[in-house]
């Protein structure tokens, strides 16, 4: 049954015995915008209030996981609200609602219709007064169309506006931004001119640290300098003893000079620095020298394909889980690597390993001191807390429907890098290296069909079972995806930028930067040079 609003004068039936004076035109059109208005108005409000419970549904269903119990009483609650009486019940019944809501508008919305939707509530008013003005009437459910099919439109704008935004950042995280560049470059001219940019890294008189097990270890691998600064003078400047201190940077051969000429110019004192590039590692046994060269290739072989592959179901979500890998330190080979550190460092029986984007609020030494009870790594995340996983699990890692990854199990709590203490002889003693080749290799065999390419996922396989949990305060990871509660920052031993809004990078956080930034010198003539401590 249709509905129609009219705008004819009243029929002689109801007229009055008693003549009235005739309504002038001016009041007859304002009657009729003033009816238009509200009838419109009053059905586009409804609608809204509609959207607004699906937008609030679809908000909290993305912040809070689904088996969060505050979340399960916040639906259930809606579902009372909205139908009444309790429990999943209501909630169930408003979730099969908004489905088949969803999949009317969805199926009778033609995109013609949807692409030709005003743009505006003044749009419509103006479609709904052209209409009114021709037919003298207005068909409610053409309105009732035309504003699902402008609301739907205003939708697909804002969730194409959020892609674009996503992909920019995306972008934006990518690059190396021109200042660190400039840094390099730098670095790299003052190693040819100036000798004390060429001198030992560390000094000859504190060679023997470097092997010294009374010393407290700590290696990064990476090729990013400014990172590098930070990461060090952080931990040193947390340190009760900085003296005890002995740092390990290892790098590739590109970045080796850089790195070299930072470190020289730059001691961090009292603690003790040495760089090493790849090209610099004299490995006599020809096993760990095969054992590399085989990571090495597969990494190799692995980025190659990768870049080449092609999405067999043409999925949006798996491309943008490509888009997502698709970063600098997916590809990285020193990434990879550090499932070498027993070949890295022969002579040491434990070691303290950081990423490259931390930085130190508190004294290592404690973390230096955990018992890993006979296991071969310690991070945080790997236990539980109340039942729930602090973290991410196995399964948001993983791809379990593959039979391949059977063997554990997808709710299995998950660590991460980031923090990490080592303890390389127990290491010696287990075959997690050769597991970590074969599963990169059964992963690029199976067409990345077991996890999108990252240096992590093999991981949690490989050391499965010898993973010794460690309290959640020594790693606060994320930082480069959202801002934590202050409170949080300032109880964490170790901030991580892990995400895409690296500290180096514009995108990166304000507030969160400038705990980074802290500890860099600002008045450092390289620094001012290129404009790396600068922040618009």
């Amino acid at each position: 049954m249709k509905v129609y609003i009219t705008a004819t004068a009243a029929s002689d039936d109801d007229v009055v015995t008693k003549p009235k004076a005739p309504p002038q035109p001016q009041q007859q059109q304002a009657a009729r915008r003033g009816c238009r208005s509200a009838v419109v108005t009053g059905l586009l409000a409804g609608v809204l209030i509609f959207r607004a419970a699906l937008l609030a549904v679809e908000a909290g269903a993305s912040l809070c996981p689904s088996s969060a119990t505050g979340c399960l009483d916040w639906r259930a609650g809606l579902g009372r609200w909205l139908y009444g009486g309790g429990g999943d019940d209501a909630m169930e019944e408003f979730m099969k609602e908004w489905r088949s809501h969803s999949h009317r508008e969805a199926t009778l919305l033609d995109p013609v219709v949807v692409e030709a939707a005003p743009d505006s509530l003044d749009a419509l008013m103006a479609e709904m007064g052209a209409m009114l003005a021709s037919y003298d009437r207005l068909d409610m459910e053409a309105v009732a169309i035309k504003m699902m099919a402008m609301l739907l439109k205003m939708d697909r704008k804002v969730k194409s506006s959020r892609v674009r935004a996503l992909f920019n950042r995306h972008l934006a995280s990518l690059g190396v931004p021109k200042s660190v560049h400039c840094l390099t470059l730098r670095l790299a001219e003052e190693f040819a001119v100036n000798s004390a940019a060429r001198s030992p890294v560390p000094p000859p008189e504190h060679a023997p640290r470097l092997a010294d097990a009374s010393y407290l270890h700590v290696a990064l691998v990476t090729d990013n300098v400014l990172a590098a600064a930070v990461a060090v003078a952080s931990a040193a400047r947390s340190a009760a003893d900085a003296s005890r201190l002995v740092f390990h940077v290892v790098t590739d051969k590109k970045s080796y000079v850089p790195m070299h000429s930072w470190f020289a110019l730059h001691p961090a004192s009292p603690a003790v620095v040495e760089v090493r590039g790849l090209h610099q590692f004299d490995w006599r046994d020809a096993a760990v020298v095969a054992s590399v060269m085989r990571t090495v290739d597969e990494v190799q072989r692995s980025s190659l394909e990768y870049h080449h592959r092609r999405c067999d179901d043409g999925s949006a979500e798996r491309e943008r889980r490509r888009i997502e890998a698709s970063k600098p330190s997916t590809f990285s080979l020193l990434n990879y690597l550090k499932i070498h550190l027993p070949e890295f460092f022969p002579e040491l029986g434990r070691v303290m390993l950081l990423d490259d984007d931390v930085v130190v609020r508190k004294d290592l030494t404690t973390l230096w001191e955990q018992d890993l009870d006979g296991n071969v790594i310690g991070a945080v995340g790997a236990h539980e807390e109340g039942g729930v996983c602090i973290d991410r699990t196995f399964g948001d890692h993983l791809n379990f429907s593959d039979p391949a990854v059977s063997g554990v199990h997808s709710s299995q709590c998950a660590w991460s890098w980031g923090v990490n203490i080592v303890d390389l002889d127990a290491w010696r003693r287990t075959n997690v290296t050769q597991t970590y080749q074969f599963w990169l290799q059964k992963n690029r065999e199976s067409g990345f069909r077991l996890w999108e390419m990252a240096s992590l996922p093999p991981a949690l396989l490989a050391f499965d079972g010898r993973v010794q949990a460690v309290e959640p305060l020594w790693h606060l990871q994320g930082l480069g995806w959202r801002v934590p509660d202050p409170e949080l920052v300032n109880l964490s031993a170790v901030l991580h930028f892990s995400g895409p809004r690296k500290p180096w990078l514009e995108v990166a956080f304000p507030e969160l930067r400038q705990l980074w930034l802290a500890h860099l010198n600002a008045s450092d003539s390289f620094l001012q040079g290129c404009g790396a401590v600068e922040w618009h």
